[in-house]
């Protein structure tokens, strides 16, 4: 049985923690709650995900559009 090392976590916790803030900002933009970025650690969500927020509303874009 193979287990992760430290530095395997680290990089995968360092990935994590700079994904979020990104991600975060993203979701507020599309008038979301950030707490959606927990979608981004289930592996096929993320994508569909991604997707939607790509053709979703976003409210911020539409006030700057008037």
């Amino acid at each position: 049985m193979h287990t992760m090392s430290l530095w395997a976590w680290l990089l995968i916790l360092a990935f994590s923690l700079a994904m979020l803030y990104p991600y975060v900002r993203i979701l507020h933009r599309t008038g979301l709650s950030g707490w959606w970025f927990l979608t981004m650690f289930i592996p096929i969500v993320n994508l569909v995900m991604l997707w939607v927020f790509a053709f979703v509303r976003w409210p911020a874009v539409d006030r700057a559009d008037r």
